[in-house]
C-alpha cells in the first residue's frame, strides 16, 4: 500500500490514537497522582509522535510540534483568552439563572498551582494525541472539515470510554475539540490550543465545575437546578461556537508544501 494513500494517512492516525489511548491507561493504572500520570502520558505522546512522523516521513513541525519565536506569546495570550471563557459562561448563567458563587475556605495556593500544573500537563497530552499529528495529517490529506469532523469524533470516543456519557462526550468534548482543532489548524502548532484547553479546564475547575469545589463553588438553590443545568449546556454551546468562528480570524499559519 501506497504509504502516502489517503487509507493509509486514515489508519495511521486511528492508530496513533489507540496508541495514545494504551499509553494513557497505562500510565494511569501504574502512576500514582494525577500530575505525574499526566505528565508521564504527555511525554509518552510527544515520543509516539516522534515515531509516527518518522513512519509518516515527515517533520515533527508537519504535525504542529515545534518552538519557535513567538510560542510562549501565543501560549500565553491564547491562555487568558481561554480562561474568559468559563468566567464568560458563568457570567451569563449567573444572569440569567440566579446561580451564584461562593468563596471556598481553605483552598489555598498550593492547590490552585497544582490544579494548574496538572491541567496544563493534561491538555499537552491531548492536544499531542489528537491535534498534533492526527489533525494535522488528515488535513494535508483531506482537508480541514474531514479533519476535524473525524478528529472531534475519536476526541468524544476517548471521553465515553472514560465514563462521560455519550450526550456529554458529542456536546461537551466534542465542540471542544472543534475549538482546539481550529486553533491548531489556524496556526499550524499546538501552543495556541493548549493554551485555550488548559485555560479552560483550570477555570472551570477553579469555579467548582469538575465536581470538586474549587477557588469557588456554585451555589443553586433546589428550585432552580434544572434550569440552571439547561442554562449551562446552551450557553456552553454558544461560547463553544462563536470561540471556535472567532480563531477563523486568527492568520493562519504556512501549510507545509510537498515536493
Amino acid at each position: 500500500m501506497n504509504r502516502r494513500s489517503g487509507w493509509g494517512v486514515a489508519a495511521r492516525t486511528v492508530l496513533f490514537v489507540l496508541c495514545s489511548a494504551v499509553l494513557l491507561a497505562v500510565a494511569s493504572r501504574w502512576i500514582k497522582g494525577t500530575l505525574q500520570m499526566a505528565c508521564a502520558s504527555a511525554t509518552a505522546t510527544l515520543l509516539l509522535t516522534v515515531l509516527f512522523v518518522r513512519w509518516e516521513g515527515v517533520e515533527l513541525s508537519d504535525a504542529g510540534v515545534k518552538l519557535v519565536r513567538g510560542s510562549f506569546g501565543r501560549f500565553a495570550i491564547s491562555f487568558l483568552v481561554g480562561l474568559s471563557l468559563p468566567l464568560l459562561r458563568a457570567g451569563l448563567v449567573m444572569m440569567g439563572t440566579g446561580l451564584r458563587y461562593e468563596r471556598v475556605q481553605g483552598f489555598t495556593l498550593a492547590q490552585m498551582l497544582l490544579s494548574l500544573a496538572t491541567y496544563l500537563a493534561l491538555a499537552s497530552r491531548e492536544e499531542l494525541a489528537f491535534r498534533g499529528y492526527p489533525l494535522q495529517m488528515l488535513d494535508r490529506e483531506f482537508g480541514a472539515w474531514t479533519a476535524q469532523i473525524a478528529i472531534a469524533g475519536l476526541f468524544a470516543g476517548e471521553h465515553a470510554l472514560g465514563g462521560w456519557t455519550w450526550w456529554q462526550a458529542l456536546f461537551g468534548s466534542g465542540l471542544g475539540a472543534l475549538l482546539f482543532g481550529a486553533a491548531a489548524l489556524r496556526t499550524r502548532g499546538l501552543a495556541v490550543p493548549i493554551g485555550l484547553h488548559a485555560a479552560w479546564n483550570f477555570g472551570d475547575a477553579m469555579l467548582g465545575g469538575k465536581g470538586t469545589p474549587g477557588l469557588l463553588k456554585p451555589v443553586v438553590d433546589a428550585n432552580a437546578i434544572e434550569r440552571v443545568g439547561t442554562a449551562q449546556w446552551a450557553i456552553y454551546v454558544v461560547v463553544m461556537v462563536v470561540a471556535t468562528g472567532a480563531i477563523w480570524f486568527w492568520p493562519r499559519g504556512e501549510k507545509t508544501v510537498e515536493n
